[in-house]
């Protein structure tokens, strides 16, 4: 094979990875702020903050996180090992954030969400940005990274079409409320534990190519990492797009109880979100290899904002032309997941070879906390939008109904939103300079 090839057995066991990422990075921005405002009956303007402060944490933790696994000598890998003791601790946090023990009151009920999330937040950083840290260093070539991000991008899809169809199901059908989020819970965890096992199994065999040493100490490696160009400006772009993909993600459930009004909407909108990625991959791949990663990216995140300006008509429209809309949006982002991930590894690399030193994990913990930080803000805007404009909440476990004005803010939120922040952002590419090899 020509050098920098990996075998598929090793693209695929390093995918098998994003079935814990895509399943705990879409299933809180998912189900919580629903849970909290419609099953807890936390006031909308608490819950957002509930669901903001965690990822806050994250923001902290990730480029301290990704400094502790640059320093690793582990002789299984310096990321494996945190990825199965990550992992392992976030599927049964997880189960434990969704397992109310009812103590008493609406603010300690919420309490015990907040810290279960907290732990989540800080198992998943040392899983995630070691994780995100491989592809630079298993192999040196730029299109092996874009043919890794393919995998790991078609198992993201499917993990986020799992879990994100899924985990509504597994309330309904056990019981709804606090018992059916309790099981649902449980059905989570074993999914991200799935995940966890698969990829520290399937990357036994990775070599490691990376420089020896890391920077002398994590305010330098942060001076460094600010003074490549490349990365700042995909940084900035994806941390935005982030923000409105948070948004239109907490949205999902909302603008299916009042907008769609259709038995299982929420379903039926994340299948067609997720389902067409898992066939556009193959022309996403070769798009890129044709146009290149960046202009590729903006042509995605265009695509997605087009779709979400689409919406606005959604209460006019039947409800198979609003999925087929929501299908259009989900091939936008599929290509920006390929490509804003395949240009990640690129600038690390770029970092190495002018530097010669060893510090993805920084890298990718400053990206992940900026990801992280856009993800959660997604969700704190949608609340704060619907406290604007009225939205009331409920302890029933059920949508209370609500006014007019309060669905065109539903609305509003989870299409004009998305739309300004994913296509405006694409105007900071222009920094970006390719970085190919």
């Amino acid at each position: 094979m020509p050098e920098g090839t990996l075998d598929r057995r090793l693209r695929v066991g390093y995918g098998l990875g994003s079935v814990a990422t895509g399943t705990f990075g879409t299933v809180p921005g998912l189900m919580l702020l629903p849970y909290l405002t419609d099953t807890l009956g936390i006031t909308a303007a608490l819950a957002g903050v509930i669901v903001f402060a965690p990822k806050a944490w994250d923001v902290v933790l990730n480029p301290i996180a990704g400094r502790i696994s640059d320093r690793s000598t582990d002789p299984r890998g310096p990321r494996r090992p945190f990825l199965l003791r990550g992992g392992l601790a976030l599927a049964v946090f997880f189960a434990l954030m969704f397992a109310s023990v009812d103590l008493g009151s609406t603010t300690a009920d919420g309490l015990w969400v907040l810290v279960m999330f907290v732990l989540c937040a800080t198992a998943y950083a040392f899983f995630q940005v070691p994780y995100v840290a491989m592809p630079a260093e298993i192999t040196s070539s730029y299109d092996e990274r874009t043919r890794l991000m393919t995998w790991r991008v078609a198992v993201l899809a499917l993990a986020i079409l799992i879990s994100g169809a899924l985990a509504p199901l597994v309330v309904d059908q056990t019981g709804g409320g606090i018992t059916g989020h309790r099981w649902s819970g449980v059905f989570v965890g074993a999914l991200i534990m799935v995940g966890t096992l698969g990829v520290y199994l399937g990357t036994r065999t990775a070599e490691t190519h990376a420089a020896g040493e890391t920077e002398p100490d994590l305010r330098a490696q942060l001076r460094v990492v600010a003074a490549n160009r490349p990365f700042r400006a995909l940084l900035f772009c994806w941390v935005i797009q982030a923000v409105g993909i948070g948004t239109m993600l907490a949205g999902v459930q909302y603008f299916a109880d009042h907008v769609v009004r259709a038995g299982s909407g929420a379903t039926f909108l994340f299948a067609a979100f997720v389902g067409p990625a898992l066939l556009v991959m193959p022309l996403w791949t070769r798009v890129g290899a044709r146009f290149g990663k960046p202009r590729s990216l903006i042509a995605a995140s265009l695509l997605f904002a087009t779709g979400a300006l689409a919406l606005l008509a959604a209460p006019t429209l039947a409800a198979a032309a609003t999925y087929l809309i929501v299908a259009l949006i989900g091939c936008g982002y599929a290509g920006q997941q390929v490509f804003a991930m395949a240009m990640l590894p690129d600038c690390i690399a770029y970092d190495t070879e002018r530097t010669g030193r060893r510090q993805a994990g920084v890298f990718t913990g400053v990206w992940t906390a900026g990801e992280t930080l856009g993800l959660a803000l997604g969700p704190g805007i949608y609340a704060l939008v619907l406290q604007v404009f009225g939205y009331v909440s409920s302890s029933t476990g059920e949508a209370a109904p609500q006014d007019d004005t309060a669905r065109l803010g539903v609305l509003l939120g989870f299409t004009l939103v998305p739309a300004a922040l994913v296509g405006g952002a694409v105007l900071l590419l222009r920094a970006y300079r390719d970085i190919s090899r």
